[in-house]
């Protein structure tokens, strides 16, 4: 008779898929409140214990670690001398695992566990006997996911046994499932022991979906999304109507939530290519919608557009007049929603915005050989904390203004400028090769938004005085940037000029 041992803690569809082995003459072997779930279902089973000839001890920490039962599963079946071992030592030949491991994912998920339910939690007979059986695929079958057992129970109907093919899927799955679990425990401890910079980085993502194409439509893709999710992601968002998103999409729909969080006020962001066209803020959302749309009119065209406050009819009746991409907002009114989703291809997305704020995870960016971990840029910062350097000094209206410029321009490529008042973006210059056709290109968007509001945000210091001088032609009356450019007082300087008020933060924010 073919032997089957069983032990699961996800025991979704276990009761038919062993049913099914047993119908196809197969013993089952199985442990703990898997045994109990089968013998409640009438399915006869054997204990481990009758199977290792040792009781489970530690609290269960210690039932399948036997050579009773690693014998059984690791034994080659073409050569005769492990058979022959097997015989002489009365261990029976396992043909079919069944695993699924201890929760360990979902017990750190919770909010506030405590390390020792986390470390009870860390399976250790169970990834053993996966990895054994996987080891031995010619001859063992291993299943980790319940989505393979319906093709293992048709090929066990159908030809007595599963294919090498099979087998060897199986066991490919398995190391992933092995590993993968390790991957999350090795991250886990490895915070708890306040390591930032571990000599082996542990990373696990879950295939989410594989893409039509990535960013050109010769290329493959796929989205793989990090096996603890944050809700505040356009991965855990709620799509309501619209085409499927694509690669692009999703990019442009990220940058888009990573800006959006940056504002508490009714606050509107126009992405395009990953690069900011237009910010607005207002009493409403229907007027903070009237400044973004203001800011650039033209390249908010086929836009991601994301917005801070539940979408009403008001602001929806103005999107809907022209062709965007996607709208991501905490939700949308009724009416709102029904005058959006008359567009047949528009995306429209919900995201958790009340976890906007939920500690992030660091960021990994793939060169080509390796890969770059950073911190998120999320910096809390103050403009009372800035220093200003000028004789003309910023005032009150002007300092709320240069801080909306400063959140804009953490957003858009470098070397990167936006030109903004108190209310929105007028003119955002990115991905320039030097910080002067940076400026010129926001300066240029603005034109004859340009008055007495107008602020500059630069990203990183001004390496000359000509940026400064350029934007103190162009009617420009207070600046924020870093500072810490060897040659500050030529721009400071310049700033005196012109009568702007400039301030540093110490602080720049590069976007590559």
């Amino acid at each position: 008779m073919k032997r089957a041992l069983v032990s699961v803690s996800d025991k979704t569809n276990l009761v038919p898929f062993v049913k099914g082995l047993v119908d196809n003459g197969f013993e089952i072997v199985s442990t703990g409140g898997t045994k109990r779930v089968l013998d409640e279902a009438g399915i006869q089973t054997v204990g481990i214990e009758d199977v290792t000839h040792f009781p489970e001890i530690l609290d269960g920490r210690v039932k399948t670690l036997n050579p009773y039962v690693h014998g059984g599963l690791l034994a080659r079946r073409e050569l005769p001398e492990h058979m022959a071992t097997l015989k002489k030592l009365h261990i029976t030949p396992i043909d079919l695992v069944c695993v699924n491991l201890y929760p360990f994912k979902q017990t750190i998920a919770q909010p506030d566990v405590d390390q020792a339910t986390a470390i009870e939690n860390i399976d250790i007979g169970g990834p053993s006997m996966v990895r054994s059986a996987a080891k031995n695929y010619r001859d063992v079958t291993i299943v980790v996911d319940q989505a393979d057992y319906k093709q293992v129970l048709a090929e066990i109907s159908d030809q007595g046994q599963t294919t090498l093919a099979t087998r060897a899927q199986l066991a490919a799955k398995a190391f992933r499932h092995t590993a993968a679990y390790d991957a999350l425990i090795a991250q886990y401890l490895t915070k708890q022991a306040g390591l930032v910079d571990p000599e082996k980085l542990t990373l696990t993502w879950d295939l989410k979906e594989k893409m039509r194409y990535g960013e050109n439509s010769h290329q493959q893709a796929w989205l793989y999304e990090d096996a603890l999710p944050k809700s505040y992601s356009v991965l855990e968002a709620k799509q309501l109507h619209g085409k499927k998103l694509s690669y692009n999409n999703i990019k442009d729909a990220d940058e888009a939530l990573r800006c959006i969080r940056e504002f508490n006020e009714p606050t509107v962001v126009a992405m395009k290519h990953m690069n900011p066209c237009g910010i607005g803020r207002g009493a409403s959302l229907e007027q903070a919608w009237d400044r973004a749309y203001a800011a650039d009119k033209v390249s908010i065209f086929g836009g991601v557009i994301a917005l801070n406050r539940s979408v009403d009819r008001a602001t929806a009746e103005k999107m809907h007049q022209i062709f965007l991409e996607i709208v991501i907002a905490p939700s949308f009114d009724d009416d709102a929603y029904a005058i959006l989703a008359k567009k047949k291809n528009i995306r429209l997305l919900t995201v958790d915005f009340t976890k906007k704020d939920e500690a992030p995870r660091q960021e990994v960016v793939s060169v080509m050989g390796g890969l770059l971990v950073q911190e998120q840029d999320v910096l809390a910062e103050d403009y009372h904390d800035w220093q200003c350097v000028t004789t003309a000094k910023p005032s009150e209206d002007q300092l709320r203004a240069l801080m909306f410029a400063w959140k804009a321009v953490k957003h858009a490529k470098s070397n990167a400028i936006v030109v903004a008042n108190g209310d929105r973006t007028l003119g955002v210059g990115e991905g320039q090769p030097n910080r002067i056709d940076s400026l010129k290109i926001a300066v240029k968007h603005a034109g004859a938004a340009i008055d007495s509001r107008t602020v500059m945000a630069s990203d990183a210091f001004f390496p000359f005085g000509d940026c400064v001088e350029y934007a103190g032609q162009h009617g420009i009356k207070a600046v924020v940037q870093p500072g810490g450019s060897i040659r500050d007082q030529e721009s400071i300087d310049m700033a005196n000029k012109y009568g702007i008020a400039m301030v540093t933060t110490g602080v720049r924010h590069f976007r590559h």
